[in-house]
């Protein structure tokens, strides 16, 4: 009979360890720049806040000031208020305060719809887990 050779699995495991030993440090782990809460700007004096109840109904408020409103007369109501405060449209942010059971397509329409109107300043507010 013919006697066959064969390589030990010890020393298979051990060329692999090394290659791996090798090449680990040549391989640069990708780096994600994360925004830092320190360095946000001063919060705006005047904002617009636009809230989304949990039945999708939508409700306007600056200041003391709470109007219902629509998703089709959003964007007048919205150009309203931010006249009504002295500052250019643009100047006057916009910020979202959804219900967490609302689903995501609620939120972006309404995204859409006051960026199809002009406003510049958009954003979402969020409550953190204490």
């Amino acid at each position: 009979m013919a006697e066959i050779n064969m390589v030990p699995f010890i020393d298979v495991m051990l060329v692999l360890l090394i290659i791996f030993m090798v090449t680990a440090p040549l391989i640069s782990p990708s780096v994600i720049q994360l925004p830092s809460v320190g360095s946000a700007a001063k919060s705006p004096d005047r904002v617009v806040q636009v809230l989304i109840a949990k039945d999708e109904r939508l409700q306007l408020k600056e200041g003391a000031t709470t109007t219902d409103a629509t998703l089709r007369d959003l964007a007048v109501r919205v150009a309203e208020l931010q006249q009504a405060t002295g500052l250019a449209a643009h100047e006057v942010p916009v910020v979202i305060a959804a219900d967490k059971a609302i689903r995501y397509e609620t939120v972006v329409k309404v995204m859409d719809t006051l960026q199809r109107a002009g406003v510049q300043r958009v954003g979402l507010s969020v409550q953190t887990v204490p």
